[in-house]
């Protein structure tokens, strides 16, 4: 996977992803920390190749980079690597079409320190480069599992969690519902949002009240209200 920017790389290496390959141009710095964050690299392993800016904009992904490049191993976790403490607060993104909405959830969900991600029944790698750039490299931060709705659902069940839906169909507003405890969080696809596989087997259903003429918020929106709802309560 491409994990391009400083602040991509230094989470990545943070959380003991290690890059195998990091590209550099010093021409494009843009701070004073490139060099710490290059030497923390090589002592852990990490081949350094240096580029010149004209090399350095072919290989990069970004309109303007800042000239930091890694190549590293792609996230392979597994529903058997989370042991979540309780009260836990999961995030399960079914079905999430672009990889800039991903990439947002992965941030908010890692801002109000969820125990993980469940990316269900794909539709966007989350070793997509728009994805990591889009998580600002929260997407190493916490643990992010792709698995399929049905062994998420099994998961989930077994260890008692209460299964909170997003629906613009709910009775129920986000805010007076009871969010607190075990919570997985489920939000869907863009264009549909969460499937019938989802909602039917809800513990909980809110919506978020829209006073406009929009009957629907952008997904990752969502789940920032609803994550930071979450937390709210839990505060309190």
């Amino acid at each position: 996977m491409i994990v391009e920017g400083y602040r991509e790389v230094r989470r990545a290496l943070d959380n003991r992803h290690v890059p195998a390959t990091l590209f550099l141009c010093r021409e494009m710095f843009q701070g004073s920390n490139e060099d710490s964050l290059i030497r923390a690299c090589g002592d852990a392993g990490t081949r350094l190749i240096e580029c010149t800016a004209s090399v350095f904009a072919k290989l990069s992904y970004r309109d303007r980079p800042d000239g930091l490049l890694a190549v590293a191993p792609q996230l392979r976790g597994t529903l058997a690597d989370l042991s979540p403490s309780s009260p836990s607060l999961i995030v399960v993104a079914e079905s999430i079409e672009k990889p800039g909405n991903l990439g947002t959830i992965l941030r908010s969900a890692d801002a109000v320190a969820a125990d993980a991600v469940l990316v269900c029944d794909r539709c966007t790698d989350v070793s997509n480069p728009n994805v990591v750039r889009a998580s600002v490299g929260a997407l190493f931060c916490l643990p992010v599992i792709e698995t399929a709705s049905t062994d998420a659902q099994a998961w989930l069940h077994a260890r008692g969690f209460r299964i909170a839906a997003a629906t613009p169909h709910a009775d129920a507003i986000y805010t007076d519902a009871d969010l607190t405890g075990d919570v997985a969080v489920a939000v869907g696809s863009e264009q549909y949002g969460l499937s019938s596989h989802w909602l039917d087997r809800a513990d909980i259903r809110v919506r978020i009240p829209m006073r406009g003429q929009c009957d629907s918020l952008n997904v990752a929106s969502a789940t920032t209200l609803l994550l930071y709802e979450c937390l709210r309560q839990r505060a309190g």
